[in-house]
């Protein structure tokens, strides 16, 4: 029996129930696995339903005695450490009950996030995107976190954990397995109807275990236009089709409204950069401030911008940045309240500070002035601003050209960088054309 089928019938058994309208497969789909539908599905119709008990977290697993007990050893930045242990255990157990789940990675070869890449591969391809910076910290954060609280913790364990299983390479590609298929529980239900005594049963029933491995529901393949959502409810978990799906079409989810930066960093994939509606960019707040010091002449006027400087560092911080998508900037507050401080001549800085700050204009009419329609209508020192910082961070790319098509010939992992890349300079070259003097 190949390892989906035999998914499929421990799916039966653990009582996940699926419609008889879709099927999974490889075949027809736009990654690996994926869900299809067999017949028209209508909007509100339940794909499947799987029970709590099937789905794994440290709550579930037979180790959750220990990691309950221990917890308190067990906390780090990421959160993720009992659900990574809980994990190791059952990836390696051949009495696991979720051996046939987990058996569809059986070596985690299909996980190809840029962190898998040779450095040499991220810097050549992703530079600017922000993805290399990202994956060093995630890399370094990883190493620390096996080796300061996991390793002492399974050392103390041999019974359950075994270091030369259980290892940092092991536990590294585990890390990724949770960033590309876990899912979050919402924090509250916001369910309207709930009277007293069903939020009652709900605070009763709550658990800290957000974070979790869900059978089935990481078949779904991600587009940013999806039509199903995964819904929790207190005994079970449901994929729902959202609007009508026909016969032949797959079956999406969506991971949230995720930039191609972000798909790729969390991931491992991409959308063309064309069709994903929620593709953006950062523009550092270090940009703003190159751009402001260009042409200073004097040292009374370069006072000024030093003073302006540090004074924004003190409301937010140096590796700050500044998010447009295909709308407009998606931080607008922040970014007026940057333009206005450097854009002020010395008196109204003066005034500024005596007064300890101004009367803030207001949200609407900010995200109306630096939407898309709005840009063009800025003040000139305003729009100068804004131009070359999007003009500076697009510099900072590799080769690739915003807008093209792909070439010939490119590798997978060529492929995602070039939707990565185009995507934000594509923006990039937007908020340029907008902000032409």
């Amino acid at each position: 029996m190949n390892p989906l089928q035999n998914f499929l019938q421990w799916c039966n058994t653990v009582g996940l129930r699926l419609s008889h309208k879709v099927c999974v497969s490889k075949e027809g789909t736009v990654a690996d696995y994926g869900m299809l539908a067999k017949d028209n599905i209508e909007e509100g119709e339940v794909l499947f339903t799987i029970p709590r008990s099937a789905v794994l977290h440290q709550g579930t697993t037979k180790v959750s005695a220990m990691l309950e007990k221990e917890k308190s050893s067990l906390e780090s930045s990421s959160g993720w450490v009992p659900l990574l242990l809980a994990l190791l255990y059952e990836y390696t157990s051949s009495q696991s009950q979720w051996k046939p789940y987990l058996s569809l990675w059986a070596n985690f070869k299909t996980l190809d996030h840029p962190m898998f890449w040779s450095k040499e591969e991220r810097d050549g391809l992703l530079r600017g995107t922000g993805i290399p910076e990202a994956v060093e910290t995630d890399l370094a954060n990883i190493q620390r976190e096996y080796t300061n609280v996991v390793l002492p913790f399974i050392r103390k364990h041999p019974d359950l954990w075994n270091p030369g299983t259980h290892t940092l390479e092991l536990y590294t590609q585990l890390v990724a397995f949770v960033m590309a298929y876990s899912f979050q529980e919402p924090q509250e239900r916001d369910d309207d109807d709930k009277d007293d005594e069903e939020e009652e049963e709900v605070e009763k029933t709550k658990t800290p275990y957000q974070l979790m491995m869900v059978p089935m529901a990481d078949m779904l393949n991600h587009v940013s236009n999806h039509n199903a959502i995964l819904e929790f409810t207190l005994d079970s978990l449901k994929m729902v089709c959202v609007r009508p799906i026909h016969k032949g079409e797959e079956v999406f989810n969506t991971y949230g409204q995720l930039a191609n930066w972000q798909l790729l960093h969390m991931y491992g994939f991409t959308e063309p950069h064309q069709s994903n509606s929620n593709d953006n960019v950062d523009i550092p707040i270090i940009n703003l401030y190159k751009v402001a010091t260009q042409g200073v002449q004097s040292d009374l006027a370069r006072q000024l911008v030093e003073e302006k400087w540090e004074m924004l560092l003190e409301l937010m911080q140096e590796k700050a940045t500044f998010v447009f998508g295909k709308q407009g900037c998606l931080t607008d507050t922040e970014l007026h309240s940057v333009l206005k401080v450097l854009c002020m001549s010395e008196e109204e800085f003066s005034e500024f500070k005596d007064h300890e700050g101004w009367e803030e204009d207001e949200e609407e009419e900010i995200s109306l002035a630096l939407s898309y329609e709005g840009l063009p209508g800025l003040n000139a020192s305003w729009k100068w601003l804004i131009h070359e910082a999007a003009r500076l961070t697009a510099s900072s790319y590799g080769d690739w050209e915003g807008g093209g098509s792909a070439p010939e010939g490119l590798s997978s992992r060529q492929q995602r960088a070039l939707h990565v890349c185009c995507g934000q300079r594509s923006i990039l070259h937007r908020l340029m054309e907008l902000t032409k003097s």
